[in-house]
Parts: C-alpha cells; sequence; structure tokens
C-alpha cells in the first residue's frame, strides 16, 4: 500500500501547480504521476527548476499538456510524438516560467551501439524500472483523491535518507544501456553530497568505454552541472576514479601523476587544478553561479599546458616554462572537442588562461609602473576575473605560506588601483586614432598608420607619455618624422 507525503509537498513552492494538475489528469479520465527530481527534490527540501509527469495510455502525455495549458496558460513547446511527449512552460510572478513535461509510461530496450531506446507503451512500474537511480524513480499520484500517495519500490527513501546513490536495476545494464548515466551519477553526487553506492560504482568503472557512443554535447551539458555546483572536485573525482573522464578529457587527465628525478618531485597538477577550482567557486560564493560559469571554465584549464611543457633541469629541477602560453592555444581545440561556444565566451577562457601567471610577477617592490600598465591593459575588464583565478591558485597547505601569498597579491591590486588612477588604462582607447593620425599627417589608410598607433600605445604604457589626447597628439607630432623615416614604402601603401 502506497504512503502518503501530501504534508511533504504542502510545503513546496510548487505544490499548487501539482494540485491544479491533478485536477486537470481527474477531469480528462487520464492517470498521472509527478515522478524524479520532484520527488527527490521535495523529500530534500532542495528547489525544483522543472517539474516531470508521467502518464498512462496512448498519447496521454501530450493529451495532457494540452488541457494543462489551456487551464494554467502558458506554451506548449517541445511536442515529440514518437515518444508520446510534451513540455508545457508557464509563467511565473518572477517573469521567469516553470517548464513541465509530460511522458507517456513506456518501457525501454536498447541495442549495443546506440543510447537511443526501443520504446514501448507500459506501466508506471515499466517506467521506474527505466530510471537512473532509485533516488529519482520514486513517482507521487497527483489525483484529488490520491493526492500525494508514494510509489517506491526501489527504496529511494531510504538512499535519500542515507545519501546513497544506486541503480533501480542491475547497474552494469543501467550503465551499458545509456552511458551517460556515468557522468549523471558523479553530477548528482556533486549535487546533493551523496556518495555512489559500491556495486554501482563498479558498474560505472566496468561500462566505463561506453560513453564513446554519447554526444560530445551531452556529456558536456552533464559536466557543466558539476561546474555549477557548490564543490566541483567531487564530480571530477568521481569521473576520474570511475575512468570515464579519461574517455572523453584526456588533456585534463594528462594533469595527473608525480614524476620525481634526482630526488625532485613536482607536485600532482590534476588534484591542484581540482583544487583550484573549488578555491574559485567558494570564492564567488555570493553571485548566481551562472555568472562564473567561464571563470570557472579557467580554473580547470589554467594548468591544462603542463605536461606539454614540462621540463627537467639538472640541479635546476622541475619546470613548467610558457604553460601559460601552450594552454591558452590549447583552448580552442578543447572547446571544440566538447562543444563548447567558441565565441567570446572561450577567448575570455583562453586570455584567463594566457594572463594567469602574470600577476605573480608583479609581487616584487621593485616591479615597475610599466608592467603594471601593461597587464592592465592586456586584461583590460578581465584584471578582477584573473586576480580572483590568482588567488585561488594558491593551494598551499601551509597557512603561514598562503597567508603571504595574499598579502602579496593584495599588495599587486594596490598597484592597479594606484596605477588605473593615474592612467585610466582599463579598456585603453588609443588616444589619437587612426582617423586623426590619416589627416594630421596626410597618411592613405595603410600600415604605417598602424605603426603610429603602436609607437603611441607603447609610450603610454611605458609611461612617457600620459594617457590622453593632447599628450599624445605632440608626442606623435615630435616623432612622427622618425617613425615614418624607419618605415618600408611597401607600408604607406593604401589597404
Amino acid at each position: 500500500m502506497a504512503s502518503s507525503i501530501e504534508p511533504i509537498l504542502a510545503q513546496i513552492p510548487f505544490d499548487d501547480v501539482l494540485r491544479k494538475v491533478g485536477e486537470v489528469s481527474g477531469r480528462e479520465g487520464i492517470l498521472a504521476y509527478a515522478v524524479g527530481g520532484v520527488v527527490r527534490d521535495a523529500m530534500l527540501g532542495r528547489a525544483t527548476t522543472d517539474i516531470d509527469f508521467v502518464c498512462l495510455g496512448p498519447r496521454s502525455g501530450i493529451r495532457l499538456a494540452e488541457a494543462v495549458r489551456r487551464k494554467l496558460g502558458g506554451d506548449v513547446v517541445h511536442v515529440y510524438e514518437n515518444f508520446g511527449t510534451a513540455a508545457v512552460r508557464i509563467p511565473l510572478p518572477d517573469s521567469k516560467f516553470l517548464v513541465l513535461e509530460f511522458v507517456g509510461a513506456r518501457k525501454e530496450s536498447y541495442s549495443r551501439d546506440s543510447r537511443k531506446p526501443v520504446v514501448e507503451t507500459g506501466t508506471l512500474s515499466d517506467d521506474q524500472h527505466r530510471r537512473d537511480f532509485t533516488v529519482n524513480s520514486m513517482a507521487v499520484d497527483i489525483h484529488p483523491d490520491r493526492y500525494g500517495d508514494l510509489y517506491d519500490p526501489f527504496g529511494g527513501i531510504a538512499d535519500l535518507s542515507n545519501g546513497v546513490l544506486r541503480t533501480p536495476l542491475d547497474p552494469i545494464s543501467t550503465f551499458e544501456d545509456d552511458p551517460l548515466r556515468i557522468i549523471r551519477a558523479a553530477r548528482f553526487a556533486c549535487q546533493l553530497g551523496f556518495i555512489i553506492d559500491p556495486i554501482t560504482f563498479t558498474g560505472m568503472k566496468d561500462r566505463a568505454d561506453r560513453i564513446s557512443i554519447v554526444s560530445p554535447e551531452r556529456i558536456t551539458v552533464e559536466l557543466e552541472k558539476i561546474m555549477l555546483c557548490p564543490e566541483p572536485s567531487v564530480g571530477f573525482n568521481w569521473l576520474y576514479e570511475c575512468g570515464v573522464l579519461h574517455q572523453f578529457f584526456p588533456d585534463l587527465v594528462a594533469l595527473q601523476g608525480v614524476e620525481t628525478q634526482e630526488g625532485v618531485r613536482h607536485k600532482d597538477n590534476f588534484f591542484h587544478t581540482l583544487k583550484v577550482v573549488d578555491n574559485l567557486v567558494e570564492s564567488v560564493a555570493d553571485r548566481d553561479p551562472t555568472e562564473t560559469l567561464w571563470l570557472r571554465w579557467a580554473a580547470l584549464l589554467h594548468d591544462i599546458g603542463k605536461p606539454k611543457s614540462k621540463r627537467f633541469t639538472e640541479g635546476v629541477g622541475w619546470s613548467f616554462h610558457g604553460h601559460e602560453d601552450k594552454g591558452a592555444r590549447m583552448v580552442p581545440k578543447l572547446f571544440k572537442a566538447l562543444r563548447l561556444p567558441t565565441d567570446e565566451r572561450m577567448r575570455t577562457v583562453q586570455e584567463l588562461v594566457r594572463l594567469h601567471h602574470r600577476p605573480v610577477s608583479l609581487v616584487d617592490d621593485s616591479v615597475t609602473d610599466s608592467a603594471v600598465r601593461r597587464l592592465l591593459f592586456d586584461a583590460g575588464d578581465l584584471i578582477d576575473d584573473l586576480m580572483l583565478l590568482v588567488r585561488a591558485d594558491i593551494t598551499s597547505k601551509n597557512t603561514k605560506k598562503v597567508r603571504r601569498y595574499l598579502r602579496a597579491f593584495d599588495s599587486v591590486e594596490t598597484k592597479f588601483k594606484e596605477v588605473e588612477e593615474k592612467d585610466h588604462l582599463r579598456n585603453f582607447q588609443p588616444p589619437v586614432d587612426g582617423a586623426e593620425i590619416m589627416s594630421s599627417l596626410n597618411l592613405p589608410p595603410s600600415r604605417a598608420v598602424g605603426e603610429i598607433k603602436n609607437a603611441i600605445r607603447e609610450a603610454v604604457l611605458d609611461g612617457l607619455v600620459e594617457n590622453n589626447h593632447d599628450a599624445a597628439f605632440a608626442y606623435m607630432m615630435e616623432i612622427k618624422d622618425q617613425i615614418l623615416a624607419g618605415i618600408p614604402e611597401s607600408y604607406f601603401r593604401a589597404t
């Protein structure tokens, strides 16, 4: 006999939505249940971003979606006739939307070389058997006469209470059928703070190579959910330990390991990287996680060039010279492989990787204002995120050393503030633009114009000229003959 969780549902924000959908399903004569995440999150007291319903009968999911849309308003989106599913997006008071997805109960079978199932109409029990984990296999009746009745055939409540992720069926067949569930296991463990049942974890390791049949887009959706967790290292550690990370992110795994020569060893850069990500996430905990996603990616990739730049020099030790530039050059290929956006967001990550070692050179008290200006110029609006990344990169277990490094970076940021107040280099624009150079010096559009702009910029960055129009123009008129005399004739040809 089903137990009732109606009192628990009464405490969640969307209890009224569940009840209204239940009223519509009763009026339409469609048996419907809230399933999966909404039930799990209600039991855990977590926020819900969407609600899934399973419906019994042919086309029942689509029919109920249309009826709910008429009752609650909103739009019917993503109708899939072949699978008997549809989603309704209903407006909320805060100008956001709640997505309700309606799925016809089904049973599935898989072929060896595909994660796309052969689907047949099924019962509620069939539908619960096909789900990934016991905590996602619970269903709640939403009919007004039975509202809140819980169907939990695999002990999901007990696993929630114990903080355990376990597959409802044999884990090897579960991950054989849909290997994306291996990454989902790591993601849920990370999001919920659960451990993975040892038998389930053995199944993950056994079927890790099956991830090759899953599209990069689906993998990256799960990765980004891990990246948005409060402690992403938990998810990446599970992925590493079961061997699946090796399959789709070998450049990250290549950071793992410690090598010793002549008694000198370097740190494990894989686990260092995961600590950097966690440090970074902790430092931006007061911000919306989605706002810092690309900064998080920069933290994950900041040392990605180290395996290809690692060198041991006798009497000196280990070095990773130029790893930041090598890593920055790797970013576009990695983004393309993971189907991440190759636009300004990628370039942000690339620049943060390229620049992440630069602030370290500014710690010395004897550093010149010119060096500070150049970093401010190169980083532009990324300077604040760059300093967050640099601070996160301090992973020493020696608290005195950590405090010393942090004080040093406080000093660097003071230098930034002093130079910025004086020279206004953030979002630097040439004080004399190309049009003015051409009109003042009677030059055609050509490389010669660019050479003069570069000379003015270098003078500003070196502190020879103040960052304002009059000073820059006077400098141009002072050095124009010398600059133009040294430029090859070909540079004066119109472009």
